[in-house]
């Protein structure tokens, strides 16, 4: 029997786990909240990267000694990496449409009704949010793309209408295909892939 060492089964398991939990199905306006916050653990600016600091040691007087070419001349500062910038706060929903079509279901109502309940709270009534609507691989590329257009604008119209969310704070858009969650051959059907992707743009 062939025994793993403690990292490599680390990354077994974190490959096998990669991608299972993409979109969510029925989650609570309190679920949304959460993801859609930005979560401030750690800061925009320096993403817990501290800057290098001059110690005791280099403020002190220098020895006297002989003089050298390199003595005359001021150390260069290392520079502190740069910040990578942070990723928006997004949620993925699996919003259920009546097939090949931009109509809602029944299911999807409900789970707008708690995405719409989020996007009013005290903690994100004041942000802007994209609306992405996402397909699966079934049908052709073109079809998919303007179904996907479709549903991210009948998502931003229900939100509207029924919680009188101000157009200016939503946009939509469609990426059809192109952005997998869940990487298939052509014509999969896969539920993860059929989501709709809420960004949090901020103020």
């Amino acid at each position: 029997m062939i025994k793993l060492a403690p990292y490599a089964l680390a990354l077994l398991a974190a490959t096998s786990l990669a991608g299972v939990a993409r979109a969510q199905s029925n989650p609570n306006a309190a679920q949304i909240i959460d993801q859609l916050s930005p979560t401030g653990a750690v800061s925009d600016t320096t993403r817990g990267i501290k800057p290098l600091s001059a110690g005791p040691a280099e403020s002190a007087a220098p020895l006297a000694g002989p003089a050298t070419p390199a003595a005359s001349e001021a150390p260069v500062a290392a520079a502190a990496p740069e910040a990578a910038p942070a990723a928006a706060p997004s949620a993925n929903l699996e919003i259920q449409f009546v097939s090949g079509s931009a109509t809602l279901t029944t299911s999807a109502t409900a789970e707008l009704d708690q995405l719409g309940a989020a996007l009013t709270s005290a903690s994100l009534s004041a942000d802007n949010f994209k609306i992405v609507g996402h397909t699966d691989t079934v049908g052709d590329a073109t079809t998919n793309q303007s179904l996907s257009v479709a549903r991210a604008a009948a998502v931003k119209s229900y939100l509207e209408t029924k919680f009188s969310i101000a157009g200016a704070r939503l946009q939509s858009e469609g990426v059809g295909e192109t952005d997998l969650a869940v990487q298939t051959p052509a014509n999969t059907p896969e539920a993860h892939n059929r989501r709709v992707e809420i960004i949090n743009l901020g103020q």
